[in-house]
């Protein structure tokens, strides 16, 4: 379900996939064109960014691969649950982000879903693809933090 962050964010969903299996070069904050039933939908948190992934197409980015649960209470003219959808974004981010996809050999990948000020937001970000072995490195830190923290709390009286 959706939690109200400090900074006036309700964080509706988060695609932790993502941070694992790519290094998260830059973010961008992106409005998303919705229908009705499906931002009724994403006020309930049947969200899953896990599969979605963004890309350029004729001077737009669309967001494919997201999955929307229907909305409970819709009539028989609800939404489809996984389909194309278009996000907002300034002219020249768009025309930055295609020109760092082209060159760079990178992917759009969205990273949270959340509501600010009543609108939904994605956030999107530049990734690059992980290797097994940067896989493997990322599993080691995080292991040797959480090691030094519960020692630290054994430790305090």
């Amino acid at each position: 379900m959706a939690e109200e962050n400090k900074s006036g964010l309700k964080i509706v969903a988060v695609n932790r996939h993502a941070r694992h299996d790519f290094f998260i070069l830059e973010s961008f904050e992106a409005g998303i064109e919705l229908k009705g039933s499906e931002v009724k939908s994403i006020r309930e948190g049947t969200v899953n960014l896990k599969e979605g992934f963004a890309h350029v197409h004729k001077r737009e980015i669309l967001l494919e691969g997201v999955h929307i649960s229907p909305y409970s209470h819709a009539n028989q003219f609800g939404h489809e649950p996984v389909r194309t959808r278009r996000l907002l974004m300034h002219r020249r981010e768009i025309n930055r982000i295609e020109a760092d996809l082209q060159q760079q050999r990178l992917t759009l990948v969205p990273l949270r879903l959340y509501f600010k000020k009543g609108r939904v937001k994605v956030e999107i970000g530049l990734a690059k693809g992980k290797k097994l072995h940067d896989k493997r490195e990322a599993i080691k830190e995080k292991e040797s933090i959480r090691s030094m923290e519960r020692a630290q709390r054994s430790r305090k009286p």
